[in-house]
């Protein structure tokens, strides 16, 4: 059990690690893949830094810190949160399961939907973003799965002892697993998408080989999941522009899990992330002496 997990690696989250584990809390950070910070070539504007440095080696030191200090890291991805009866959380990465008495997510700032007509027009009416949430709502019928990747298989496992067929749409990118035993009896297109198609819900698809293939419902889940993803998942209050909704100590409306740096809006930069990422994990400091205490 860990005092608190911290998903996401950038900014924010390194900065939440660095004041938890010098409280001495049993500190894990899950992350995947690198963020919109080592994309960046050149800071100019960030506190320190007399000649300037690259969103890389900002990075790269960061992590290093956090190391140096004793935080353990995981890479891995996260596909689901789930808040248990005792108001501890449950994190299932593609590889394994973890406990936390806190949970800190600092994964950055929700993508942006794919590009292809009709999944904006009829989000809510047959789109989703969400297996775990509204897969309910799809039983005995014929759902697709948007996406490639981990994620796409994690929601596609989740999809098939519920509905009646699941087809994996990989949008003319390669499945990352075709053995995956997920996969058995699970439909593979990888035609390019054209447009989804539907009057009042979803009931088509058009792929740009000007094939067509009728649907009850789909679910976008491509790349990694995003702090909104994950905010749907656990029943996180997000705004119209799916940032997470937060109060001055960062704690969202799920009590003990908070979030940090550039899901939560605002100014997207460097300095913001770091403040967030440090009333975060000075709020979970709070939390677990409180808890402490109660024993």
């Amino acid at each position: 059990m860990y005092d608190v997990v911290i998903i996401g690696s950038g900014p924010a989250g390194i900065s939440a690690g660095l004041y938890t584990k010098r409280a001495n809390l049993n500190t894990l950070i899950i992350t995947k893949q690198t963020g919109t910070i080592d994309k960046i070539g050149r800071i100019d504007n960030y506190y320190g830094f007399p000649f300037g440095t690259t969103g890389k080696e900002l990075s790269e030191n960061g992590m290093q810190q956090a190391k140096n200090l004793g935080v353990t890291f995981a890479y891995d991805e996260v596909v689901q949160i789930e808040v248990l009866p005792d108001s501890h959380f449950q994190i299932e990465t593609i590889n394994q399961m973890y406990m936390a008495k806190t949970v800190i997510l600092a994964t950055g700032s929700a993508r942006k939907k794919p590009a292809i007509k009709g999944i904006k027009e009829l989000e809510g009416r047959g789109i989703s973003f969400c297996a775990t949430c509204d897969a309910f709502f799809f039983r005995g019928k014929d759902v697709a799965v948007l996406g490639s990747g981990e994620y796409a298989l994690h929601e596609a496992e989740e999809l098939k002892p519920i509905v009646k067929s699941v087809t994996i749409l990989t949008n003319g990118e390669d499945l990352i697993e075709k053995r995956s035993p997920i996969l058995q009896d699970v439909e593979i297109l990888s035609e390019p998408i054209r447009e989804f198609r539907g009057e009042k819900q979803v009931e088509e698809i058009e792929f740009k080989n000007n094939t067509k293939k009728k649907i009850d419902g789909v679910f976008v889940a491509m790349g990694t999941a995003t702090s909104s993803d994950l905010a749907k998942k656990v029943g996180i209050q997000t705004n119209e522009k799916e940032q997470i909704i937060i109060d001055e100590t960062m704690q969202t409306n799920i009590k003990n899990l908070f979030a940090c740096g550039d899901c939560t809006g605002g100014i997207l930069q460097i300095a913001k992330a770091v403040y967030e990422g440090m009333i975060a994990g000075m709020s979970v400091i709070q939390v677990i002496r409180n808890q402490n205490k109660e024993v």
